[in-house]
């Protein structure tokens, strides 16, 4: 029979035992809750803007790294132009990396089907994460599109043991389906809102975009207690072109209206096809000095050379351009009104640049 002292040591041991079990249980749990967290995340972000941010602020906080970047191949710059759309350029997020081509940038991405973990080599992983300075370890997890690799998630530690080959990925690997699907997702309803607020003949955004930016606008103005400059472009004489030269022409004419102004405009700027022969641009925190500037510069752009146009003929084309601004007051609360206003008083600065002669910019009477 066991003595009492052998028996106590099996009980002690037997209660080690369960009590390793038990804390690992608990570091699992724990685990799969803040997993839950980072996924529902991911899946509550209801832009493109706020996934990324969610991809890499969000999981860089939530894993306590150092640093956290995404890799997208984006080859037509589909992705970048429904981020632009949206208001947040690529540009917004330095660690964002969208490429034409993973080709090249590390190896890993010859296979990569499941999470890599291991060691960080500038050699093999700066061009995907070109700001991780002191990054010892690196954890690649796939994103996909249709089975397809189309980039990464890119998870860096200063702990060169933090990733290693040893780790279980599954957590990892989990992540990255719902980060594919999230992307997936994100993407089309992004495509699906642009096909909604986009004018079919410019590609430019139409007049609902522009009323529901135009609020957003005024409301960011009302908390920067900065100011809204709205630009009214009228194309001179437009109806002739119908007339002289077809439909066809004057659909010619407005399309290259609209790149020659997009090459003027900024990033943070708002421009939508108002109707017609048309066009508005929204220029948040900007003087009316620094405005009238650059309706002189879109004027000029148009002016100074001519529009071609079906047949192989060349029209000369002017615009005519209205400038009204807009400060709103704390106690400004009727964005629709205010937005009203804005539109029709730079309509009337409109009507008096082409009363007094057309091809001019004229801003409203203080």
């Amino acid at each position: 029979m066991q003595s009492r002292d052998e028996l106590a040591a099996q009980l002690g041991a037997v209660r080690r035992q369960l009590d390793e079990l038990t804390e690992a249980a608990a570091r699992n749990d724990k685990k799969m809750q803040l997993t839950h967290q980072r996924e529902m995340q991911l899946l509550q972000a209801d832009d493109l803007g706020s996934l990324f941010a969610a991809l890499i602020s969000g999981l860089r906080k939530s894993y306590g790294l150092e640093y956290v970047s995404v890799v997208l191949c984006d080859p037509d710059h589909d992705i970048r132009h429904l981020l632009l759309a949206s208001g947040t350029p690529a540009e917004h997020f330095p660690d964002l990396k969208m490429v034409e081509s993973l080709a090249g940038l590390a190896p890993q991405y010859i296979a990569l089907h499941q999470p890599w973990l291991g060691r960080f080599a500038a050699c093999d992983h700066q061009m995907i994460c070109p700001n991780a300075v002191a990054a010892r370890s690196i954890a690649m997890i796939p994103l996909t599109h249709r089975a397809k690799l189309i980039g990464s998630i890119n998870l860096c530690s200063s702990d060169e043991q933090r990733f290693t080959r040893e780790h279980a990925s599954d957590f990892l690997a989990h992540l990255g389906v719902i980060a594919s699907f999230c992307v997936e997702n994100t993407v089309n309803r992004a495509r699906l809102m642009r096909s909604g607020f986009t004018d079919v003949l410019t590609g430019w955004h139409n007049r609902r975009y522009l009323a529901v930016r135009l609020r957003e606008e005024l409301a960011r103005a009302r908390r920067d207690q900065s100011g809204l400059v709205c630009l009214m472009l009228d194309v001179d004489f437009f109806k002739s072109v119908n007339d002289t030269y077809g439909h066809a022409a004057g659909d010619a004419v407005l399309r290259e209206l609209a790149q020659r102004i997009e090459t003027q405009v900024r990033a943070s700027d708002v421009a939508a096809r108002y109707g017609g022969e048309e066009f508005i641009v929204l220029l948040p925190n900007t003087a009316t000095s620094a405005a009238r500037l650059l309706a002189e510069r879109i004027r000029n752009a148009i002016s100074e050379s001519a529009f071609e146009i079906p047949g192989g003929e060349a029209v000369a084309i002017t615009v005519s351009i209205g400038i009204a601004e807009v400060r709103p007051g704390a106690d400004d609360n009727d964005f629709k009104t205010l937005g009203d206003s804005l539109i029709a008083r730079a309509d009337v600065a409109l009507y008096a640049a082409k009363s007094a002669g057309r091809d001019r910019v004229i801003v409203e009477a203080a």
